[in-house]
C-alpha cells in the first residue's frame, strides 16, 4: 500500500482532493532507487502520472514498483556521463509516454566522511561537483533541448524541480563539497534556468527544494549518532526531522501547472523551521 497524503480521503469526500494536473503527465524522477526519490514516484504515480525512474546501479525498489503499476518504467544511466545522459533522454522519447514534461532532478551524493575544505582532496571535491552539480546540469540541457521538439501539450506542463539542500544555504563543516554543489544548483542554476526555459516553453517553469535533515538511507548513520542530531532537533521550532513524504509533497505541488503554474525561481526549504545547527 502506498502511502501518501493527497489522495486518502473517503470516497464520499473525492471530490474535495485537490486535482494537480498530472494525470498521463511523464514525469522523470532521477536518483529513483530509494529516499526522496522513490517516495517520489509512489506519488506521482498515485496521482496518474506516467514514471520514469532513473536509477544508477540499484533498480530492485523500482522493479519491485513496475508490477503494480504499468504507468512506471525505469531508465539507467550514469548522469555524470554527458553521452549517457543523451543516450537516457533519446530513449526515452521514443516510449509511449512520449517526451518528459516534467523532470524531478534528486540525484546526488553526500560524502559521509568528515573533511574540512583545508584537508580535502582535489579528487573528493571533484567527484562530488561531477555527482552532484555538473549531472545536474546535463540532465537540464538535454531535457531542454528534448522540449524544443515537444508539443505544445507538453510545454504548457514542463517543469524543472531540482533538489537541494539547506546546507546550500548555510553550508555545512566539514561537508563543503557537498554544500557549494547544491548552492550553485539552488541558485546560479535555477535562476539561469527560470530566465531560459521561457524561450523554449512559455509556461515552463524552474524551482527548487531544500530539504533539511531527512531520514533516509544515504544519511541515517549520521543521523544516529547524538552529536549529529540533537544539534538539529534543537535549532527546529517543529522538534522533528522530515520524511521522504515531507518532501516528496512539495515536489508534486511545485511541479503541478495547476497549482503552481505562476511559481519560478524561487527556493522552496523544507526543514521544520531549522536555520542551521546550534
Amino acid at each position: 500500500m502506498i502511502q501518501h497524503s493527497l489522495t486518502v480521503l473517503p470516497p464520499e469526500n473525492q471530490s474535495q482532493t485537490m486535482n494537480l494536473g498530472l494525470k498521463n503527465t511523464h514525469v522523470l524522477v532521477t536518483g529513483a532507487s530509494g529516499g526522496i526519490g522513490l517516495e517520489t514516484v509512489k506519488l506521482y504515480l498515485s496521482l496518474g502520472a506516467n514514471v520514469t525512474a532513473h536509477y544508477n546501479s540499484n533498480s530492485k525498489p523500482i522493479q519491485t514498483l513496475q508490477v503494480s503499476f504499468p504507468a512506471l518504467q525505469c531508465a539507467q544511466a550514469d548522469l555524470s556521463s554527458e553521452s549517457a545522459v543523451k543516450s537516457m533522454f533519446d530513449a526515452l522519447s521514443g516510449t509511449p509516454f512520449g517526451p518528459v514534461a516534467v523532470v524531478v532532478v534528486n540525484h546526488g551524493i553526500w560524502p559521509p566522511e568528515d573533511v574540512p575544505i583545508v584537508d580535502m582532496a582535489i579528487e573528493q571535491w571533484d567527484h562530488t561537483i561531477s555527482a552532484n552539480l555538473t549531472s545536474s546540469f546535463l540532465v537540464c540541457r538535454e531535457y531542454l533541448r528534448h522540449l524544443r521538439a515537444a508539443t505544445e501539450s507538453v510545454k504548457d506542463k514542463a517543469a524543472i524541480v531540482l533538489i537541494g539542500s539547506t546546507a546550500g544555504k548555510y553550508g555545512e563543516a566539514n561537508h563543503g563539497d557537498y554544500a557549494i554543489s547544491k548552492s550553485a544548483m539552488m541558485y546560479g542554476l535555477t535562476m539561469t534556468l527560470k530566465s531560459e526555459i521561457v524561450k523554449i516553453a512559455p509556461k515552463g517553469r524552474v524551482n527548487s527544494i531544500a530539504p533539511g535533515w531527512v531520514s533516509t538511507p544515504m544519511v541515517q548513520e549520521a543521523l544516529d549518532d547524538p552529536a549529529v542530531s540533537g544539534p538539529v532537533l534543537a535549532a527546529t521550532p517543529l522538534k522533528k526531522l522530515g520524511t521522504p513524504l515531507d518532501v516528496a509533497n512539495q515536489i508534486a505541488v511545485l511541479s503541478s501547472s495547476v497549482v503552481s503554474g505562476h511559481v519560478t525561481g524561487q527556493v522552496i526549504f523544507i526543514e521544520g523551521g531549522c536555520v542551521g545547527d546550534l
